[in-house]
């Protein structure tokens, strides 16, 4: 698709979206159940797919993506009637007699640039709510996923018309031009530095964006955890999809005394896990690239290996992964990892891990073990972060019923559920007004003094 092809693509769209086809109730729910069909109908091309580009076993697939879409769907479908519905706001005296209301109503034509590390999920489930909400959707999917890229695109073109709904593939450039072009809503998911290239377009054209970055997601076990229960948790966390998730552990501060349990813990996790070769497991996933993978094999030379440590370059394998000894200023401790490897750091006290976090971009997620609720109470005033767990990892943006965003660095807005329509969606203030009475209070000329109009505002303005 040419650049001058995107304009006219762009103009198809907003043409359809003004005639009002995709704002009432029934046709929103008839194309969710149009996406959940057709997820059903491309299932063996989709888990083909991201097999070739990451090596997920068609297991990881559906649970992490494919089964997670259609829950978003379903529960969608299920509350959107309550969600469109107008909510009743109060009025002041002032304007009495009147009856004002909230009607969320859609942006228009959205555009949706999603990852290449869950290509399905990440794409399709700000769809799910672009669509809830009545609106267009132009989607580019990530060229470092290309088998991914090419089932989604082929899903959409044999399921939608494209002055609804389209996939635009391409590298970079074609983002680029996407981005030149005038959307109502942009939806970003992936890293700090490029999100801040979409929000400097977004803001050109004074465009409203949710931004789903990621960040260095901490881990705090204390003394008082539930150690092999933390070790289990963490390392399914860290190494689903060979540690290629946004809210993933990114490392873990452990209280001293408690540190040998928690990599004995560990280490026997990984073999339950994934084997003595965890390059022989079907659940174990690969690197997307070359160049993510140098980048990664770079990091073992940042501490000790405790675990791990294998790779291979033409299998994109990189064996999961414990370092110690890591200082806080190593480069493994500078940008997100994105990969399986999992830097441990010691600390004695909790004022030593919010010293090492204070000055830290804020992350996506932080998760914190401990069996104490002052302590847990303590670790969530003392720290800043999008979302969190206790006890567990990742599970927070698990189903529709929590928002899921980042803050700062991390992201800017949320969604998933009802976020999700809200995200996609403006709030319009409706105020209607009687006409049998017209009180000549506000009029000019000025009638009481300001001392009057103090003590009546106090009371019209109730």
């Amino acid at each position: 698709m040419t650049f001058m092809d995107l304009g006219q693509l762009v103009q198809r769209q907003r043409t359809f979206f003004q005639t009002g086809s995709t704002r009432p109730l029934g046709f929103r729910q008839a194309q969710l159940k149009n996406l959940s069909a057709a997820l059903e109908r491309h299932e063996a091309s989709l888990l083909a797919a991201l097999l070739a580009d990451l090596r997920k076993s068609p297991f990881q697939v559906y649970a992490s993506e494919l089964g997670w879409l259609q829950s978003e769907i379903r529960h969608t479908r299920k509350q959107l009637a309550r969600w469109t519905a107008p909510k009743r706001g109060r009025t002041p005296w002032l304007v009495a007699p009147a009856r004002g209301w909230e009607q969320p109503e859609p942006f228009g034509l959205a555009l949706i640039l999603g990852p290449w590390n869950y290509p399905l999920q990440l794409l399709l489930a700000p769809l799910v709510s672009a669509m809830a909400a009545g609106n267009c959707a132009v989607l580019k999917p990530s060229e470092l996923a290309p088998h991914s890229a090419a089932a989604v695109a082929t899903l959409v073109r044999d399921t939608f018309p494209d002055h609804y709904l389209s996939v635009v593939s391409g590298g970079a450039d074609t983002a680029e031009a996407l981005l030149r072009e005038k959307f109502d809503k942009i939806f970003f998911t992936g890293s700090t530095q490029v999100g801040r290239t979409v929000m400097a377009a977004a803001a050109r054209q004074l465009t409203p964006v949710t931004l789903e970055l990621g960040g260095k997601c901490p881990v705090i076990v204390c003394a008082d955890a539930a150690i092999e229960l933390a070790a289990r948790r963490i390392a399914w966390g860290k190494f689903l999809n060979a540690g290629q998730t946004c809210v993933a552990p990114d490392f873990v501060l452990v209280q001293r005394g408690v540190s040998p349990a928690l990599v004995t813990a560990l280490k026997k996790v990984l073999r339950e896990f994934y084997g003595e070769v965890a390059s022989q497991s079907q659940d174990y996933g690969r690197i997307v690239n070359a160049r993510h993978f140098e980048r990664l094999v770079n990091f073992l030379r940042d501490g000790k290996i405790l675990h791990g440590g294998e790779h291979e370059a033409t299998d994109l394998y990189l064996a999961p992964t414990i370092l110690a000894e890591v200082s806080p200023a190593a480069p493994v401790m500078q940008e997100e990892i994105f990969g399986p490897i999992l830097p441990l750091l010691e600390f004695d006290q909790l004022d030593e891990v919010f010293a090492l976090l204070r000055d830290r971009p804020t992350p996506l997620a932080l998760y914190v073990f401990t069996s104490d609720r002052e302590v847990e109470a303590r670790i969530l005033a003392g720290t800043r972060s999008g979302g969190a767990c206790v006890n567990d990892v990742v599970s927070h943006m698990i189903g529709s019923g929590l928002p899921f965003g980042g803050l700062g660095d991390s992201g800017w807005g949320a969604y998933h559920g009802r976020a999700g329509f809200a995200a996609f969606s403006h709030r319009r203030a409706i105020l209607r007004r009687a006409t049998w009475l017209d009180t000549p209070f506000r009029y000019p000329p000025q009638k009481i003094s300001l001392a009057g109009l103090k003590r009546s505002l106090r009371m019209l303005l109730r």
